[in-house]
C-alpha cells in the first residue's frame, strides 16, 4: 500500500501547518486505538494546530515585548504589598482593563518592587495574547525624539498604537528638556481613551510638574493620565533591597555575637 504519510506532512507544511505536521501520525494511532470517529479525530489534529500556533504567538509576543524575562508573577512576593493593592493587581490579571483603555500606574519610592509588579502584568498579559511593550520612559522618549527629528513621529506613534498596554518604566528619571516633555505629553494624549499606558513613578503626582515644567501641560498631562485609571499606591512601603540588607545585615551581627552562656564561661 502507497505510504501517504510524507505527501500529507509535505502538504501540510505547504500550507504552513507545522502543528498539523508534526502530530498527526501519533494523534491517528491514538485515534485507531480509541476508535475515535474520523471527525474526532480531524478535530484533535485541528485543535493540535491551534495550540502550537497560539504558542508560537506568544513567544514572537514574549520576544517583542521586552519584558525582563525573571520578573513574572512566579517571582514576585505580591503578599508584601498592602492588601488593597494585592486585590487590585488581581483584578487587573483578567486583562479586562486594557480593552477600555484603562491605565495603570503604580507609584512609591525605589525598591518597593514597582517594575517587577508592572512587568509581571506584562507577561501576564502576553499569555492572554495581548501585545505589549515595555520600555524605560527615558529611552522611548529618545527614540520618539529621533522620529521626531526625522519627520516619522507619526508613524512611530502609530506602531506604538499596535500595543494594547504601553509599559513606561521610571517616568521620574526623564530628562527635563522642553523637547523630551512635548513628545512625552504627544504619546500620553494620543493613547487616551484609546489604549492603556502602564506606568511607574517614584513622583507623586504633585511632583510631576519637575517632568513636564509648565503647570498646565503637567495638568494636562495628570488628567489623561488618572481619568481613566488604576493607582497602585506603594508610597508607604519600603525598599525590599533595604529590608534584605538590614536583614542579612542583623544575621551577621547576630551569628558573630557569643550566646549569653558562651560569654559567662569565657568569663569564669
Amino acid at each position: 500500500m502507497h505510504d501517504v504519510q510524507p505527501e500529507l506532512r509535505a502538504m501540510f507544511r505547504t500550507l504552513h501547518l507545522s502543528g498539523m505536521a508534526d502530530n498527526f501520525v501519533e494523534l491517528a494511532v491514538k485515534a485507531a486505538s480509541a476508535h475515535l470517529t474520523y471527525e474526532t479525530y480531524l478535530a484533535e489534529v485541528v485543535q493540535c494546530e491551534c495550540v502550537v500556533r497560539e504558542q508560537r504567538r506568544i513567544a514572537r509576543l514574549l520576544r517583542q515585548s521586552g519584558l525582563p524575562a525573571d520578573k513574572t508573577f512566579h517571582t514576585l512576593q505580591l503578599d508584601r504589598f498592602p492588601l488593597n493593592v494585592q486585590q487590585q493587581v488581581e483584578h487587573l490579571r483578567s486583562g479586562a482593563f486594557t480593552a477600555d483603555a484603562i491605565n495603570v500606574v503604580a507609584a512609591g519610592k525605589p525598591g518597593v518592587g514597582k517594575s517587577h509588579l508592572l512587568a509581571a502584568l506584562g507577561h501576564e498579559l502576553i499569555l492572554q495574547g495581548k501585545a505589549v511593550l515595555w520600555t524605560s520612559t527615558a529611552t522611548l522618549v529618545q527614540q520618539l525624539l529621533a522620529a521626531k527629528r526625522d519627520l516619522r513621529l507619526p508613524q512611530a506613534l502609530a506602531k506604538l498604537d499596535r500595543v494594547a498596554c504601553l509599559i513606561l518604566d521610571d517616568i521620574g528619571y526623564v530628562q527635563h528638556e522642553r523637547d523630551e516633555m512635548e513628545v512625552l505629553f504627544t504619546l500620553l494624549a494620543e493613547r487616551y481613551e484609546r489604549r492603556s499606558v502602564a506606568i511607574s513613578t517614584n513622583l507623586v503626582f504633585s511632583e510631576w510638574e519637575r517632568i513636564f515644567k509648565d503647570p498646565m501641560t503637567t495638568l494636562a498631562a495628570i488628567d489623561r493620565v488618572v481619568h481613566h485609571s488604576v493607582i497602585l499606591d506603594l508610597m508607604g512601603m519600603e525598599s525590599y533591597r533595604a529590608q534584605q540588607a538590614t536583614a542579612q545585615l542583623e544575621s551577621s551581627v547576630s551569628r558573630r555575637q557569643p550566646t549569653t552562656t558562651a560569654r559567662r564561661k569565657a568569663a569564669a
